[in-house]
């Protein structure tokens, strides 16, 4: 990518999307392409098609997505499925139609199957059935994947696919009907503190294994990989190494200050029990993660704070 070339980052005000703008802002990139859901709906292909029609852009980050937790995943099945679907087929056939150099489309490592073998290879996909959980979320993302390689098979296009293990930093959701577990984890125990309540509940028994990773460390992975690679299916994006959700919540109750009890709920469901990504692809490219998980999240509890006052 040169510094003059026009870059759309599909979903900029996401999590994920304003750490990349912010992440090629400070290495010098100033062209972008930049449209909230409300000024273009990306499940409308006609708006999709203008957009690309008149502003021709050159880049494409789609990391615009309906993302939530287990329970928003349960309970808006439909909504995950189609809204995703939709949107990723509508940005990847307008990013061909209209000639676009090369496009990352992100996905989750929710696509890989309930079972595999962990840590969790990029050959893995497909090899048994999903999260039932979150399965229309997966299929969507796996949807996404598929249309990029299609093209690429077909037309020669440049699109690329990343895939994110479970990510927390700027912008994070804190909506405790819809987040995922660590910003939910940090409102609970940040909440708890400031009332002097004696006991934080937390969903499912604790054993699950989770890896994490700082959201501006994921943005960087997607600039690198927009830079130096390119070829059909999927590369992992994470740090290689997990804890249990127990062990989270002991770290956050620490960072916290809470003083009270954990209360694990074992009437809530657990979700998959370990979700590790292999990250072997991404490292022999040439890249690896910086921020460790205790220092990130003290880095967005502080960030909270101060949102508070």
């Amino acid at each position: 990518m040169k510094f003059t070339d026009k870059i759309y980052i599909a979903g900029h005000n996401g999590m994920v999307g304003s750490a990349i703008l912010r992440h090629l802002k400070e290495k010098g990139f100033s062209n972008f392409l930049l449209r909230s859901s409300a000024e273009t709906d990306l499940r409308n292909q006609q708006a999709v098609n203008e957009l690309f029609e008149k502003e021709k852009p050159d880049y494409v980050f789609l990391a615009a997505a309906k993302v939530g937790g287990i329970q928003a995943n349960n309970t808006f099945r439909a909504d995950f499925i189609y809204d995703n679907l939709i949107m990723e087929a509508n940005i990847i056939h307008a990013s061909y139609v209209h000639k676009v150099k090369k496009m990352l489309f992100l996905g989750s490592s929710c696509i890989y199957p309930r079972m595999a073998p962990q840590p969790l290879k990029e050959e893995y996909l497909l090899t048994g059935t999903l999260e039932p959980t979150n399965e229309p979320y997966a299929i969507a993302k796996i949807a996404g994947i598929k249309l990029c390689d299609a093209y690429r098979a077909q037309y020669n296009c440049d699109f690329i696919s990343a895939m994110p293990t479970n990510l927390y930093g700027p912008n994070d959701n804190y909506d405790l009907n819809n987040s995922h577990v660590l910003p939910a984890l940090l409102k609970k125990f940040d909440t708890a503190v400031a009332n002097n309540e004696p006991t934080v509940s937390v969903w499912g028994s604790g054993t699950p294994l989770r890896e994490f990773l700082h959201v501006n460390d994921m943005a960087e992975a997607c600039v690198f990989l927009m830079q130096n690679y390119s070829a059909e299916g999927c590369v992992n994006v994470g740090t290689g190494t997990d804890l249990s959700i127990k062990d989270l919540a002991l770290m956050i109750k620490d960072i916290t200050g809470f003083k009270g009890e954990i209360v694990f709920d074992s009437s809530k469901p657990d979700g998959t029990m370990r979700k590790l990504m292999d990250t072997t692809k991404l490292t022999d490219l040439g890249w690896k993660y910086n921020i460790e998980l205790r220092n990130g999240i003290e880095m967005v509890y502080d960030s909270y704070k101060k949102a508070q006052l």
